[in-house]
């Protein structure tokens, strides 16, 4: 059995690099021949396979030629029908090994880069297992529906996003967060969809359709990030004309200088150019594996070249510098109330407000330990608030003009900017008002303070929110240039407007998505979905934490330089062994052999890119929630 898996792979790598197996197959051949006393056959097999290979490399120089592309593959090519010309046939084949060696190992090295971004693609859940009665059955993950019960057995990838109903366990959400320790999990605690339960068999009541999940979002847009083609050979590009002159007009010089034809292929063959090649698509492909294994998910090689030089950021606010979500901070209870019994109250009404802020309120009441009560009837205003009959008091939650309508002697209360205030009343009669607000995340300081030591010379806040609460958390965060009230056209303008580029906009909301297309980096919080802005975005954040920004442009600097380095060490590298072949001390079979340490040399250098190392030494420079809510106009509307 082992035998035959070993067989099966060998065929696969075989059938996948079949350029490598005939050029060393024609090699083979030629030995046979030799050693049978038909040596004389050998420049011919070997020369006509080399310049089959040369003109079939002429066709595509050709057509990228004709596209406006100047490439590297001249050298290749020249160098081939070099070598066959002044009889070096050995050295030609060498070179075509090169050629289809080094696309076999930039395949290969790719494949090793992209392994964090192909294991999230891997670990997709398919099939789901759902309650129908006392009955289990196994169902298609496509057919399950909000609110049906599924059982998640011990070791098993959580299908949809979820709540835990019944049991508790700790789940593994690495693959989603980074984070290595798994999570524990109690009955009311919501799971992502991806996350690994551990050795407890749980109930859970599906909360999202597999395509809304938290999980398959992410897969999505791995999957739009694995096939985007980085415009990474770019980089090396922009040395692929002077190199090629370069080598071309020493190889000339070489032959002028000895009168020797063969020194001009002895020149040229270490001239070929696979390391500018391979160096920075593997550079590329690494720093896009190390983003995936960060919490990021980089949807081109091109968008870490821009993160790596990006000058200017661009921050939206509620649910990027802020959590999205606002927050209880004081209930302001009237005589006759008290602060607990009120907030009771309000928050057993709030259970059937559909309001971002309900959640809010109840999730409060929850964690005071506060009963809630069953109401017997409730009915929510639209954007107005909610009114329920609890214990046969009517108890009214919203906005103020709405609770003064069933409460005539309800009275505004002061807020603070930035803050939300929401009022109620019970049995006709004005009870106070519970004052929240969007709390400012507590990593976003932090990472402001590390772009700029990164080399981001402008941070600047665009939000729809008022003019006094957007000051109010720029003070917090030591922002200076800040545009509130703004509409989404208002915020491309002031992008558009920016002389200090690249621009980076980092945004989470709908409204951020024409913003975040227009940047020339935009950057989505996907952490609660991918919304129009993750799919608008050149990259999204995976885990709820706005320091993975600052991190991206880490990864994007170290994947520039690390591809530069590889370049350049090739180039280097090959100019030196040129230089010393001028003078006819390196013959063309043992310059070919020497070109191909050179590649390997290159390709272990961009390797370099995917990591490991950096990571756990920058591991320290880290922090937390971004709503896929939208701005806000003022303070008062925002409460509902």
């Amino acid at each position: 059995m082992g035998n035959a898996g070993k067989a099966g792979s060998l065929g696969r790598l075989l059938r996948r690099y079949w350029a490598v197996a005939l050029t060393l197959l024609v090699g083979l051949a030629g030995a046979v021949l030799a050693l049978a006393g038909a040596g004389a056959v050998v420049p011919w097999l070997f020369g006509g396979y080399a310049l089959a290979v040369a003109a079939w490399q002429t066709v595509g120089m050709v057509r990228d030629i004709l596209h406006g592309h100047w490439g590297l593959d001249i050298l290749a090519v020249t160098a081939i029908v070099a070598t066959v010309l002044v009889g070096e046939v050995v050295a030609a084949l060498i070179v075509v090994l090169m050629l289809t060696g080094g696309e076999a190992l930039e395949d290969y090295a790719n494949r090793r880069a992209k392994r964090e971004l192909d294991a999230l693609l891997a670990r997709a859940p398919q099939r789901a297992h759902r309650f129908d009665g006392d009955e289990i059955q196994d169902v298609p993950i496509g057919d399950v529906r909000p609110g049906d019960r599924l059982l998640v057995r011990p070791s098993e990838v959580v299908p949809v996003d979820a709540t835990l109903v019944e049991g508790e366990t700790a789940v593994d959400e690495s693959s989603l967060t980074g984070e290595s320790v798994p999570v524990e999990k109690h009955p009311g605690d919501r799971l992502l969809s991806g996350s690994l339960n551990g050795s407890a068999a749980i109930a859970v009541r599906a909360e999202a359709v597999a395509a809304d999940s938290q999980y398959q979002r992410i897969v999505a847009l791995v999957a739009e990030a694995s096939a985007s083609r980085a415009p990474v050979v770019r980089l090396a590009d922009r040395y692929a004309v002077p190199f090629t002159l370069f080598s071309l007009a020493l190889a000339g010089f070489a032959w002028w200088w000895s009168g020797d034809p063969v020194r001009f292929a002895e020149v040229l063959v270490l001239a070929t150019p696979c390391p500018l090649l391979i160096a920075a698509p593997v550079a590329f492909m690494g720093g896009m594996s190390r983003a995936a294994r960060n919490g990021l998910i980089v949807k081109s090689g091109g968008v870490l070249e821009v993160l790596a030089r990006v000058r200017t950021a661009v921050f939206d606010k509620t649910g990027t510098l802020t959590r999205g979500e606002p927050v209880l901070g004081e209930v302001r209870a009237e005589p006759g109330f008290d602060a607990d019994g009120l907030l009771a109250l309000v928050a057993s009404a709030e259970q059937y407000s559909s309001h971002v802020l309900a959640g809010s309120i109840v999730r409060a009441a929850e964690d005071r330990g506060l009963a809630l009560l069953e109401a017997a009837s409730a009915s929510e205003t639209a954007t107005n608030g909610v009114v329920a009959d609890l214990d046969g008091r009517e108890v009214v939650v919203g906005k103020f003009a709405f609770v003064a309508e069933h409460a005539p002697d309800a009275r505004r209360t002061t807020i603070a900017p930035g803050e939300l205030a929401v009022y109620a009343a019970v049995g006709g009669r004005y009870a106070g008002a519970l004052i929240a607000a969007d709390a400012v995340r507590p990593e976003a300081r932090a990472t402001i303070e590390r772009m700029q030591r990164l080399g981001v010379h402008r941070t600047m806040m665009l939000t729809g929110d008022a003019q006094a609460t957007a000051d109010h958390i720029a003070a917090e965060l030591g922002l200076t240039d800040v545009r509130a009230e703004c509409l989404p056209a208002d915020k491309v303008a002031a992008i558009r407007a920016v002389a200090e580029r690249p621009v980076a906009m980092v945004g989470d909301g709908v409204n951020d998505a024409p913003v975040l297309a227009a940047a020339d980096v935009g950057i989505a919080m996907g952490a609660r979905g991918a919304t129009a802005a993750s799919e608008s975005a050149d990259a999204v954040v995976l885990v709820d934490d706005l320091s993975r920004v600052a991190r991206a442009m880490v990864i994007g600097r170290d994947t520039v330089r690390i591809a530069l380095q590889s370049i350049w060490l090739g180039i280097a590298v090959s100019v030196a062994l040129m230089v010393v072949a001028v003078f006819g001390v390196i013959p063309a079979t043992v310059g070919a052999l020497l070109q191909e340490v050179v590649d390997l040399i290159a390709i272990l250098a961009a390797l370099r890119a995917i990591g490991g190392r950096r990571d756990a030494a920058q591991e320290r420079a880290a922090g937390p929630a971004p709503s896929a809510g939208s701005d806000v106009p003022d303070s008062e509307v925002a409460s509902r």
